[in-house]
């Protein structure tokens, strides 16, 4: 039986799916078995990321892993596909859109883990809480943490096992600045009240933006670039892919 994975947060510019292809291709390889769900029916932008990797990889002549693939169209779809992909996976990885559906709600109570990638902000965080206007306290929870809540209580109604919900936190500052103290603050209480764990992630990096036209990710860099050494940064965006993935325990399934 697969470990599903969703990767979920109601609003764009997350970071969401270049974690998702990162994750993807750090455990095809490991060797397990992955199968890859958009459940994001109008941008599908795991969809075009894929399509990106499948095209460099036929035209360079390359041996890059390349998931199982499928790009829903509908609730339905996604209730007829999942059975046999839970069956014959390890792995399976669903991608949901940056808004809120039927379809990403029914893919969120599916989740063994559930990722939500979130920038350092407040503007980010307000998917979460809305906070007092000096940042010092919760004043109630938002859209998101409301929806995810409702899910889990579904899940645990179905007889479910807890969905371990993990809150990466992007492109985290590197000075010990006064915002970053206080959403930290604020998610230290969150994650209290609401049952996830911190981990953090990826650093504002440009080359998440470049990789995206070939479908490649940092893991791919030395067979796709003939074994050229990788750059101090390159490296350093390594360590911070892994060191999410690693958060995950996803090791061998």
């Amino acid at each position: 039986m697969a470990r599903v994975v969703v990767l979920g947060n109601e609003k764009g510019g997350s970071g969401k799916s270049t974690l998702t292809i990162h994750l993807v291709v750090s455990l095809l390889q490991r060797g397990l078995r992955v199968a890859t769900l958009d459940a994001d029916v109008r941008q599908g932008t795991l969809s075009r990321y894929l399509e990106n990797r499948v095209a460099f990889v036929e035209a360079n002549g390359l041996k890059l892993a390349v998931p199982i693939h499928h790009r829903l169209e509908s609730l339905d779809d996604l209730e007829t596909r999942l059975p046999a992909l839970l069956a014959d996976y390890d792995i399976l990885v669903i991608d949901c859109p940056g808004n809120d559906t039927d379809l990403s709600r029914r893919a969120h109570v599916a989740a063994d883990i559930l990722v939500t990638p979130m920038n350092d902000s407040f503007i980010d965080l307000d998917v979460l809480a809305r906070v007092s206007p000096d940042a010092s306290r919760v004043l109630g929870l938002s859209h998101y943490a409301e929806m995810v809540w409702e899910q889990r209580k579904r899940r645990a109604l179905a007889g479910g096992k807890p969905i371990d919900w993990i809150v990466v936190r992007n492109r985290l500052s590197h000075l010990d600045a006064r915002n970053k103290r206080d959403v930290g603050n604020i998610l230290d209480s969150l994650e209290r009240r609401l049952g996830f764990r911190q981990v953090p992630g990826f650093g504002e990096r440009v080359i998440f933006r470049e990789l995206f036209p070939k479908g490649l990710t940092l893991l791919d860099l030395r067979a796709a670039g003939g074994g050229n050494p990788l750059n101090l940064s390159h490296v350093a965006a390594r360590q911070e892919v892994r060191g999410v993935i690693e958060a995950l325990n996803l090791q061998g399934a």
